[in-house]
This record gives C-alpha cells, sequence and structure tokens, in this order.
C-alpha cells in the first residue's frame, strides 16, 4: 500500500486540470477502480488478514478522497480568480433606473381635498357601502316615493333591504347618531347609482362635509367652499350660488364656479361661464331631530361634490370612465406622486 500512495501522490502531483482529476479519481475509488477493487478481495482472506488489510485500504481510500478535494478546491479558487481578473466593474456607471409607484389619480384627489378640509378642522370617517334603506334615504329626509328609491336609479340587492349606497351622507347620519355634537366631518368614499355614460359611471366617488355646531349660519357655508376651492384650484375662484332643492338641506344650493368653457377644455382662470361643480344647504331641521340633536340649540351645513368631476376640471381629463379603464398610457400620463401632507 505503501507503493500505491506514493504513485497517487506522483500522479495527483502532475494534474493541472479538474478533468485530469476526475479521470484520477475514478481510476482510484471509482466502482472499478484500484481501491474498490481491493475492498473486494477482502471476502477470500482469512480473517485476521482480512482485519489487516481493510484496515491498510481504508487508510489509503480516505488519504486519496483527501487529497482528491483539496486539489478540486485549488481549482475551484484558480478558476474564481481567474474569472476576477478577467471582469471589471465601473463603479462609476449610473445606477438601474427604477420606476417609483405612483397613486391612482382618485386616490392622489381625495388626499388633496381631505388634506383643505383637515386644515378646516374637519376628520375624515368612513362607513358601509352596503347601506340600508333607512340610513341611505329615510334618515336623510327622503320622501317614500322620491325619484332617487327608484330601480333605475339604485343598486337593490335581491330579497333584502340592502343596497349599494347612493351618496355618502349616510356616513353622516351614522356619525351624528354614534355621537354628539358638535360635529365636523368629511366622509370620502364609493358610492354606486344606475348610470353610465360620458359623465356619469356606475361606481364614483363622493366627498361630503358636514358641521354641526351652535349658530352656523350660509355665510360659514359660503366661507368654507370659498376657501376649499381657492386652495384646491389655486387660484382666486368666482362662485355662484343659485336655490336649489335637497331633501336633506333647507335652504339648499348648487354652487357654479365662474369659467370659461372652451371647444376642449374649460379654463378656470378666465370668465364668461358657470359650471355647476357641488351641491350644499343648511342641515334640514327633520334630519337633527330623528337624530336627538336640539335644534334649539344646533344646526349646521352640508355640501357634496364629486372627486372624479373635481379631478377632471383641475388635471384636464377628458372622460370619467378613463379613470376606471386601467388605461396604461392614461395612468402614466396623470402619473401621480404619493400626495405629501401639508399639516
Amino acid at each position: 500500500m505503501v507503493n500505491v500512495k506514493e504513485k497517487f501522490d506522483n500522479e495527483i502531483s502532475n494534474i493541472s486540470t479538474q478533468d485530469q482529476l476526475e479521470s484520477l479519481r475514478i481510476s482510484y475509488i471509482g466502482k472499478k477502480g484500484y481501491i474498490s477493487e481491493n475492498l473486494k478481495q477482502l471476502s477470500k482472506l482469512l480473517p485476521d488478514e482480512r482485519k489487516t488489510q481493510g484496515q491498510e485500504i481504508n487508510s489509503l481510500k480516505q488519504y486519496v478522497i483527501e487529497k482528491i478535494n483539496q486539489k478540486k478546491e485549488i481549482f475551484i479558487k484558480e478558476k474564481i480568480n481567474k474569472q476576477l481578473d478577467s471582469e471589471t466593474i465601473d463603479a462609476t456607471l449610473p445606477a438601474r433606473h427604477q420606476k417609483i409607484g405612483s397613486l391612482h389619480p382618485i386616490s392622489f384627489v381625495i388626499e388633496e381635498i381631505s388634506a383643505i378640509f383637515k386644515k378646516m378642522g374637519f376628520s375624515a370617517v368612513a362607513g358601509p357601502e352596503i347601506e340600508d334603506d333607512y340610513h341611505n334615504f329615510t334618515a336623510l329626509n327622503i320622501a317614500e316615493d322620491h325619484p332617487a328609491r327608484q330601480m333605475h336609479d339604485t343598486f337593490y340587492l335581491n330579497k333584502t333591504n340592502k343596497l349599494l349606497r347612493t351618496h355618502t351622507s349616510s356616513v353622516q347620519i351614522r356619525t351624528m347618531s354614534e355621537g354628539k355634537s358638535p360635529f365636523a366631518i368629511i366622509a370620502p368614499g364609493k358610492t354606486y347609482r344606475s348610470d353610465s355614460d360620458t359623465t356619469h359611471t356606475p361606481m364614483f366617488h363622493q366627498i361630503e362635509a358636514l358641521y354641526i355646531n351652535k349658530k352656523v349660519s350660509m355665510g360659514h357655508l359660503k366661507y368654507c367652499i370659498k376657501t376649499f376651492l381657492d386652495e384646491f384650484f389655486g387660484t382666486n375662484i368666482d362662485i355662484r350660488f343659485r336655490s336649489s332643492f335637497f331633501p336633506f338641506t333647507e335652504p339648499s344650493a348648487e354652487v357654479d364656479i365662474g369659467c370659461k368653457i372652451l371647444k376642449d377644455t374649460i379654463d378656470l382662470k378666465q370668465s364668461g361661464d358657470y359650471l355647476e361643480i357641488m351641491g350644499c344647504g343648511m342641515v334640514h331641521p327633520n334630519i337633527l331631530e330623528n337624530l336627538n340633536i336640539d335644534t334649539n340649540i344646533y344646526n349646521g351645513f352640508a355640501l357634496g361634490l364629486g372627486v372624479e368631476r373635481v379631478a377632471m376640471l383641475k388635471y384636464g381629463m377628458k372622460d370619467l370612465r378613463q379613470f376606471f379603464n386601467a388605461d396604461k398610457d392614461w395612468l402614466k400620463t396623470f402619473n401621480f406622486a404619493p400626495y405629501i401632507k401639508p399639516y
């Protein structure tokens, strides 16, 4: 075995490639290699000889495996070093461009509007999108025969008194029924009506504001609306209040903003035309009394606007349906970074 060990050492010292090393390994410890064949012959020996020969052969086998692994490790390191020497890294190259995520225009505009109202002291509240008849209609002083209750305008859920809310006013009812006056809240969220064209979609977004306190007047309402519109559009907006009717406010008004309606756009910095933008009014006493709010002490105002509508006006979007079409080109055009709150 001593001569075999010397022969192996001589052979492995002359190995220069991994392929040669593998051939050497097979010749010694492969299935038909020298050591493997000698192990097979042990069964023919006497017990004492078998023990002695077995120990020598196994010792040689361990030696061969250890030397082959050491040589293999040397080849691996040489390969890595050679590869590192042949490759270069230019640390001056610019980093790969990583696209930063953006907000959907609706999410961004909701954040914009909410931030303005929060600066005026309003808090955002939320409520269920699946509502009941009481919170969506009855509690808002909407009569049984009001057109808004009809199937052509409201999505009713079969065999229940449940429906998809048609406005976020239901959130105001829930908030007032669960809390105590005064209230200063906004209710942003999805609403649903059975309508679809270039200016209407079955699902859209509203933000409604409610302010209940002592000695609230139309003057407070006008100030709130004027402050919001000026800050949101970034210019001194000309506004006009027109008398209107809503079951849940009395008196009620629609708000128009001064503008110039051109062929392809609406310019808010010019005048000559008016465009309706929201509804508002003083909260109807019936609503407050039904919620056990003392109308001898408290009154208030409410207003509501469509998020998509004001977004289109501010950012020049042409078709309401584009908000929901998942058009990648359109979304790239109106690519809003996460909104940074100014408060």
